[in-house]
């Protein structure tokens, strides 16, 4: 792999913003980050004039179940692999393949496939597993198939933990159905992201799952109750407590604009993640598709069940922090943190992603003022490259 040189940009580097920055690239790794172009390059070194660009640390998506016709549930490693090819053109440079309710032997199948998964040069990096379901409320059920919905149950979770090579990081559950919060101790207790989500509990329960363990909330708005002047539910309990950290699909659609807002202004850039929760259409024509077993009708900017309920987005990073990035107060150096740095550190990642800094993987992303992706760096391996570059 020949060292790189992006010379010239504006660089989100973790000390701070670097006008007419410099990042050298070698080995995969970041080997260099300065407001100071280097002496000397290596013979053979390849320069990218990046000048009125922008580098950022690559986008990691925490809550994904697929995109370009492929699924996570689909079980195949060719389906992962498509997923890890479409993903960088938007920017997204890791992620965690994300399941859906069904039955025990489907999410079975779909964990292995992630353990036996062998990430490739050029493409996103599969993180590990978020396990969306199956111990979730059916009264908040959204698109998860309510058929499959189970009772929290230990053993079942940790025989999956084994088929997925230990891979599983983030689990979206109702707390409420483990009022003792023994499972929930246990997840946390092990490294497991405990995510509050497809729930219908209430601020009180929200208090005491994040005494328990729970320190996220899973899709935000969406799947639980919104605030009530006399209890101002999960909605409430992300705006009120701060261990709480809150994925967010930023497409005007699951969530819209003056609640974008609002929860800007509540939260902030520091406890918020941006993610999509695409399905298998994005990146696709619209048509009749499937999520979950279930018959999903894709339209120009939605994907639905028949009932008209929401079945997951097709919305792109890119997209989804550009809108973020229109709400007055937003800088770039928020995008960062929500897309970036946020999810890094909740994984337990940030030792080597989520930001620029030399040591860390070369995941960067050129991009324009308006998060127009113009090339992606995975690993140090060019994984996109805009036709407009």
């Amino acid at each position: 792999m020949e060292p790189m040189l992006i010379s010239g940009a504006t660089v989100y580097a973790e000390e701070g913003v670097l006008e007419n920055g410099y990042v050298l690239v070698r080995d995969g790794k970041i080997a260099g980050v300065s407001g100071v172009r280097p002496e000397r390059l290596s013979e053979g070194a390849k320069e990218i004039d990046a000048s009125s660009l922008n580098v950022l640390p690559g986008f990691i998506d925490s809550h994904i179940h697929g995109a370009d016709g492929a699924d996570v549930m689909d079980a195949t490693e060719q389906a992962l692999d498509t997923i890890a090819r479409f993903l960088p053109a938007e920017g997204t440079t890791s992620f965690l393949a994300t399941t859906i309710t069904q039955a025990h032997e489907a999410i079975g199948n779909a964990l292995e496939n992630v353990a036996e998964y062998p990430n490739r040069p050029g493409q996103a990096e599969v993180l590990g597993v978020h396990l969306e379901g199956p111990f979730v409320e059916k009264k908040r059920a959204g698109a998860q198939p309510e058929a499959y919905i189970v009772a929290p149950d230990p053993g079942l979770f940790r025989k999956w933990q084994q088929l997925s090579g230990g891979r599983i990081r983030v689990i979206t559950m109702a707390p409420e159905h483990d009022p003792e919060g023994g499972l929930i101790r246990e997840l946390a207790e092990s490294g497991v992201v405990v995510s509050a989500g497809h729930t219908d509990t209430g601020f009180t329960g929200m208090k005491k799952a994040e005494v328990q363990g729970v320190s996220q909330v899973t899709h935000l708005c969406n799947a639980m109750p919104g605030i009530h002047h006399r209890d101002v539910g999960v909605v409430g309990a992300a705006f009120l407590l701060d261990a709480l950290k809150a994925e967010l699909i930023a497409d005007g659609i699951h969530v819209e604009e003056q609640m974008l807002r609002l929860i800007w202004r509540n939260i902030g850039p520091d406890r918020l993640i941006l993610i999509t929760d695409s399905m298998r259409a994005k990146g696709l024509s619209p048509g009749e598709y499937e999520l979950g077993g279930q018959p999903v009708r894709v339209t120009e900017d939605r994907a639905e069940l028949a009932d008209g309920t929401l079945a997951g987005s097709i919305l792109k990073m890119n997209e989804g922090a550009r809108r973020m990035l229109d709400i007055d107060g937003v800088t770039m150096e928020d995008i960062v943190k929500m897309a970036s740095q946020n999810p890094a550190r909740q994984l337990g990642v940030d030792g080597r992603k989520g930001g620029i800094r030399e040591g860390k993987d070369a995941d960067l992303i050129l991009a324009d003022d308006e998060l127009n992706i113009r090339l992606t760096l995975c690993r140090g391996e060019v994984a996109f490259v805009s036709e407009c570059s």
